[in-house]
């Protein structure tokens, strides 16, 4: 769970998801102030994750001063976390006129474009933000990508632990076990299942993963069947070894954040099931029915998800939310979180272990209790991670003020609904529906 940020954009490996988890902060107790011209309150509220409050301080900024290029990009990031388009489109083209060659706003507008599927778009903003791998990539969709065919799709889990598998078809083929976490962004499969499906690369390169060197590969998927929802021209990477063998046997691949947020997803951990839905406004009313009151959902550095929770009695803070992944936690913090708000630890029992391809120490703890809405757990093993920044800023953090992240084992009572149109959690106890 270090908040290292080695595991960015370019990190398209199945990777180490063992404790990944959004970047935590602090101060956690401390009031924040009202916003002044200065835009150090502005930064304030948005660090706290008062979004709403902080997007009108940096609008109060630009009232006064138009050429303010941090007010401008950050009331567009502001957009982006919403997924609200025409909101983060305004903001962040007028910091991109105010400094073009700027690689925060033309990566934030990049990743505008692609959520939108304006891959064309995004290609000189990729560019300009200093990711060729990706300019190369979208650069070479041709079409409409993520065609969805089919209303919904459900795919039952192979297994729970130590990490969710299910099977799909990739390009028509036999089943694949693929696993699926949220921390990781597109799909991405083995050098063999690649190979089998006929793919071949639109761009390579060479990087560093756990200390080896391997090359990561970028291609188009025509096809990928999730239980009978189809998606036709999917972005796709995969990687392989000097040699060309896999980099891991493990499953055949990962499915990452690009797929779920094109689709009304529903991770079923009650039910055991991946259930995928075409997101139209009756799926959404019908998936949501049984839910409790809908959380806030945002989206960061394209495929980090978060909302709001609390660790130890915190009151209700940012923090991210993983999907599938490996690993035994019910929630992760940065041991400074762990300080702060008297959690119980354990430094006698250090675990070693990677996260975000770097070896980290981390220690078990047991927080009184960790709270998302109505899904309560107490006295449940967690990991406090010491060597976490308690922020990390762009371009490996988001730059808000988290406390933590829930990760695999504290989903299992439930199923959660995503809605990626009105960026909303939906969390209820039980199988769904």
């Amino acid at each position: 769970m270090a908040g290292d940020g080695s595991w960015d954009r370019r990190s398209l490996l199945r990777g180490a998801a063992v404790v990944a988890g959004a970047a935590a902060a602090t101060p956690l107790l401390g009031k924040t102030a009202r916003a002044h011209a200065d835009g150090s309150d502005a930064d304030a509220l948005f660090k706290a994750g008062k979004f709403e409050e902080a997007a009108r301080a940096y609008e109060e900024i630009l009232k006064k001063d138009p050429t303010n290029l941090h007010a401008a990009r950050q009331r567009g990031y502001i957009g982006l976390l919403a997924n609200k388009f025409p909101d983060a489109e305004k903001y962040l083209t007028m910091a991109l006129r105010l400094a073009p060659d700027d690689k925060e706003t033309n990566q934030l507008l990049g990743d505008c474009y692609i959520r939108q599927d304006k891959f064309s778009l995004s290609v000189p903003r990729w560019r300009a933000g200093g990711e060729e791998g990706y300019a190369k990539w979208f650069a070479a969709i041709r079409g409409e990508a993520y065609q969805i065919h089919g209303d919904i799709g459900r795919v039952p889990w192979r297994q729970m632990d130590p990490e969710p598998l299910v099977e799909v078809s990739v390009n028509g083929g036999p089943p694949k076990k693929l696993s699926f976490y949220t921390g990781a962004p597109n799909l991405s499969l083995t050098a063999s299942a690649a190979k089998e499906a006929g793919l071949s690369p639109v761009y390579a390169e060479k990087t560093d993963f756990e200390g080896t060197g391997i090359w990561v590969y970028y291609g188009v998927l025509d096809s990928f069947n999730l239980g009978g929802l189809e998606l036709r021209n999917v972005p796709v990477g995969w990687s392989s070894t000097e040699s060309g063998g896999d980099v891991s046997t493990g499953n055949d691949g990962l499915i990452g954040t690009w797929i779920f947020y094109h689709l009304l997803t529903t991770f079923d951990y009650a039910g055991r099931s991946l259930i995928l839905r075409r997101p139209t406004p009756e799926a959404v009313a019908e998936a949501t029915r049984a839910g409790t009151k809908p959380l806030p959902l945002w989206l960061s550095r394209d495929h980090d998800l978060s909302s709001t929770g609390s660790i130890a009695g915190s009151g209700p803070r940012v923090m991210g939310v993983n999907f599938g992944g490996i690993g035994e936690i019910a929630v992760g913090m940065p041991g400074e979180v762990a300080k702060q708000l008297g959690v119980r630890t354990d430094y006698d029992r250090p675990i070693e272990t990677f996260a975000h391809s770097h070896p980290t120490t981390t220690y078990p703890c047991y927080p009184k209790e960790v709270r998302l809405g109505d899904a309560v757990a107490n006295d449940i093993y967690c990991e406090a991670d010491p060597n976490m920044p308690v922020n990390v800023g762009w371009p490996y953090g988001s730059g808000i003020d988290a406390i933590g992240h829930f990760a695999h084992s504290f989903w299992k009572p439930y199923n959660i609904t995503l809605d990626f149109t009105n960026m909303k959690l939906h969390l209820a106890h039980g199988k769904a529906a």
